[in-house]
């Protein structure tokens, strides 16, 4: 049984443990439909200040255009009417006091300025036959594992374009902390630079540092590496964030709106990458060879803003961010597995159920978002439709 009496169908994982099938239209839990209500009704207030100001507005101009203001003032002047003006001064007053707090109150906008997304250069392209000959000479892979690696690489959906860092290229492959540095200091480098030149930005400019990438976390951290690079202010606030998997970009999206909120006039640079050469996986465990074949060398990093000085040029403005949290659950929790296997080689496990689970969970949080972005209309149309079901 769903959340709210829902039921849904259920598969099992590994003969004990069992995950919701979300392929098959399972209904959608109730608690996230009311927990994007919640985020709804919690501006209500706002909404319908705002309201009833523009009705009020539209009424003057009514009255105004219909000459009934006019009459008005005159019937006063005729009757010797006068306002008492303390009590006028209070009203003005407490108008200013009401408007300053609604005004303090108000969330701050949050504004993209710019974006880049890391290109390798040529010489670390890698095609499918470079890679499997790379994988044959490596030694690590009996032949059963080799043709796991092919099969899963002609089904992955990747170009022949994609690229690998140094360490991993190099024959025999280097995987150690130097060359797992040097592709982060490639690729992070590389994306803020570029994305600091497309929006005019300095380094010094930057009042906050997010920097995410799950697998490799040194000392010094991957945002001082930046700080030192660039040579930011001493008062840069910076974040560290690791092990947080795929879904670390929209988190650091969703940490930098946080902190604009709370720190005025300020640009936010947010920077995302994976490290993957202390991570490639020399053993002949499938469920740890997958990440071979899907993860490439790759990196973003984006600009952000709360000053509304910005709103003319930026590309876009962020609305929304709902987060939705699945950990609590074994399957959910394990799906993405840090380990080593029994010869000791450490790599990533990704579980073969990972698509169904991550289907349920961005279901989930389509369901959490969808009050704050659908019309009114279509959220009618869905009542109805889960009332009849």
């Amino acid at each position: 049984m769903g959340s709210g009496g829902q039921r849904t169908t259920e598969v099992p994982i590994g003969g004990v443990e069992k995950v919701p099938d979300y392929r098959h239209g399972a209904p959608v839990g109730l608690k996230y439909v009311k927990r994007g209500y919640h985020l709804l009704i919690s501006h209500a207030l706002t909404l319908a200040l705002a309201f009833l100001a523009a009705m009020g507005v539209l009424e003057l101009a009514n009255m105004y255009q219909q000459g009934e203001l006019t009459r008005m003032i005159s019937v006063a002047r005729q009757t010797d009417l006068t306002f008492d003006l303390l009590t006028f001064v209070a009203s003005v007053l407490l108008l200013a006091f009401v408007a300053a707090t609604y005004i303090a109150s108000r969330s701050k906008p949050v504004y993209l300025l710019g974006y880049h997304c890391y290109k390798a250069p040529q010489h670390l392209k890698v095609t499918y036959d470079w890679f499997m000959n790379h994988s044959r000479k490596s030694g690590a892979f009996n032949d059963e594992s080799l043709i796991f690696q092919q099969k899963v690489l002609a089904r992955s959906g990747l170009g022949q374009e994609t690229y690998l860092p140094p360490g991993i290229m190099a024959e025999p492959p280097e995987i150690n902390m130097e060359t797992a540095r040097e592709e982060a200091r490639e690729v992070l480098f590389t994306c803020v630079a570029e994305a600091l030149k497309s929006t005019g930005t300095k380094a010094q400019a930057v009042d906050i540092l997010i920097v995410n990438c799950s697998l490799f976390n040194p000392t010094p951290s991957l945002s001082a590496m930046i700080v030192n690079h660039f040579k930011m202010r001493t008062n840069v606030v910076t974040y560290n964030l690791g092990g947080m998997g795929c879904s670390a970009g929209v988190i650091s999206i969703g940490l930098a709106r946080e902190l604009l909120q709370v720190h005025s006039n300020s640009t936010a640079l947010v920077v995302s990458t994976e490290n993957i050469t202390q991570n490639w996986y020399f053993g002949n465990d499938r469920s740890m060879l997958i990440p071979n074949c899907l993860f490439r060398l790759g990196g973003a990093a984006m600009v952000l803003s709360n000053k509304r000085s910005d709103s003319r040029r930026a590309k876009y403005e962020l609305l929304n961010v709902v987060r939705t949290h699945m950990g609590q659950d074994d399957a959910h929790f394990e799906c993405v597995y840090q380990r080593q296997d029994k010869q000791g080689q450490p790599g990533v496990t990704l579980s073969k159920d990972l698509m169904r689970i991550a289907g349920g969970s961005l279901k989930a949080n389509i369901t959490t978002l969808g009050p704050l972005v659908l019309p009114l209309s279509e959220q009618l149309l869905f009542f109805c439709q889960l009332g009849s079901s």
